[in-house]
């Protein structure tokens, strides 16, 4: 059997706080193959973006990490931080989830692309620039050379998610991590987005690692799903398997609130919520406070 791309055994992720210590993320395991798609879903807090942070090495100090994360046969918790500042960026690429923080309101949008293979490459800043407008072109920004002189401001929402596609992609990673990238995008250019994605990642036979909280939407990206839970993994399966014969609960739940073309309008969206020993969809309304933090799996 072929050995993964990228492949987590165990993790562990706990934050020291003053009032002592949290566990974020408890011995989460999966595996992406080369060219594959894995996409992580769980609620706000659930533990994904811990996970894809200690991936990258990008957690605060005060973060606890155990267990092993391996990409390309090489331990990511072991290296060198000099090591690892090498491979982010180049071998292993991040779209994190709010574009318009991420981005530097000061920076022209072609500096800024052109910065990530100035950091890895001994190249001049002309053909960095240059590189900068081929890529931004190949996200299908509209104009590229004149885009690349402009600010993020100047950008519409979804301009700005595809300059960070472009700075993730620039370097030709081996795997991209997409934290939350259609969030903030109303429908049609979340679609937009998520075409972009599969044809990039078909063209440049890139390994994804998809997050997000829309169980709907991974189901567009993703060859498998692992859906996530109050720091756990509950559930792991193809993308098919688990839409037509589900096994835990929670992910039943999750599909059950899809809203779809038959949801009557002017009822209020369901959500997931407890009640007696199964998992049931609810009316938002019905949901109290902190009531996830009740649940055992």
């Amino acid at each position: 059997m072929n050995q993964p791309l990228l492949s987590i055994e165990r993790l562990n992720i706990s934050f020291a706080t003053q009032s002592g210590e949290v566990a974020a993320v408890r011995d989460v395991s999966f595996a992406i193959p080369e060219s594959g798609t894995l996409g992580l879903v769980g609620e706000s807090g659930s533990g994904k973006s811990a996970t894809s942070l200690a991936i990258m090495r990008l957690l605060p100090p005060q973060a606890r990490v155990s267990g092993r994360i391996t990409f390309n046969g090489k331990d990511l918790l072991s290296l060198a931080p000099e090591q690892m500042r090498r491979m982010r960026g180049s071998d292993m690429s991040m779209i994190f989830q709010e574009p318009m923080t991420a981005l530097n309101p000061v920076m022209r949008i072609g500096d800024q692309v052109a910065e990530a293979v100035l950091a890895h490459e001994k190249v001049s800043r002309k053909t960095a620039l240059d590189r900068a407008v081929h890529v931004l072109d190949e996200v299908a920004i509209p104009e590229p050379a004149r885009r690349a002189r402009d600010y993020p401001h100047q950008l519409s929402g979804g301009q700005r998610q595809r300059v960070m596609i472009a700075m993730a992609l620039i370097n030709n990673p081996r795997l991209l991590i997409a934290d939350e990238p259609t969030t903030a995008l109303d429908v049609t250019i979340q679609a937009q987005i998520l075409e972009l994605l599969s044809q990039l990642r078909q063209k440049h036979r890139l390994a994804m690692l998809f997050i997000s909280h829309d169980l709907g939407v991974v189901s567009r990206v993703a060859d498998t799903v692992a859906v996530m839970l109050s720091g756990e993994i509950v559930e792991v399966g193809p993308v098919q398997q688990i839409f037509a014969a589900a096994v835990h609960p929670y992910t039943r739940g999750l599909i059950s609130v899809i809203p779809t073309l038959k949801t009557e309008r002017g009822r209020p969206l369901a959500t997931v919520a407890k009640q007696g020993s199964t998992t049931q969809p609810v009316a938002m309304s019905e949901v109290s406070p902190g009531h996830w933090a009740r649940i055992a799996t």
